[in-house]
């Protein structure tokens, strides 16, 4: 047996619109489905641009508020530009956690938190790097 393709990510949210608001309006991800599991649990599909696995959040309110501790998870969405990105998240109130941060490919990074503490990190690379 193997596996043949990632499908989705989910992750955990206290507050589903809040988490929702953040990843559609601050990274730009497409909503592609809302709904309620049978079981009650609420779930929203996004789309990163560009790729073909999904984030899924979930929010189960019965099993109480999400603690997600320090260093455990990322995402990591590549952007064309980290300084247009550090300009627009800092209009939009957003806090860079760490960063920027250049490697020695070249490739520059910045870390911001979404809702819950679940940390976000955006990567410029350089024409031609495949990863960090």
């Amino acid at each position: 047996m193997r596996v043949t393709k990632l499908l989705h990510t989910r992750m955990r949210v206290s507050d589903m619109d809040q988490t929702v608001a953040f990843y559609r309006d601050v990274l730009g991800l497409e909503v592609l489905e809302r709904k309620v599991s049978p079981r009650g649990s609420h779930l929203a599909f996004l789309k990163v641009p560009h790729s073909e696995e999904l984030i899924e959040l979930c929010s189960f309110p019965p099993s109480g508020p999400v603690k997600v501790q320090e260093d455990l998870v990322h995402l990591a969405f590549q952007v064309e530009s980290l300084d247009e990105t550090i300009a627009a998240l800092t209009t939009q109130g957003i806090r860079i956690t760490d960063g920027p941060t250049s490697t020695s490919s070249g490739s520059r990074f910045i870390f911001i938190d979404a809702p819950d503490g679940y940390e976000v990190e955006l990567i410029e690379r350089q024409p031609g790097v495949k990863i960090v």
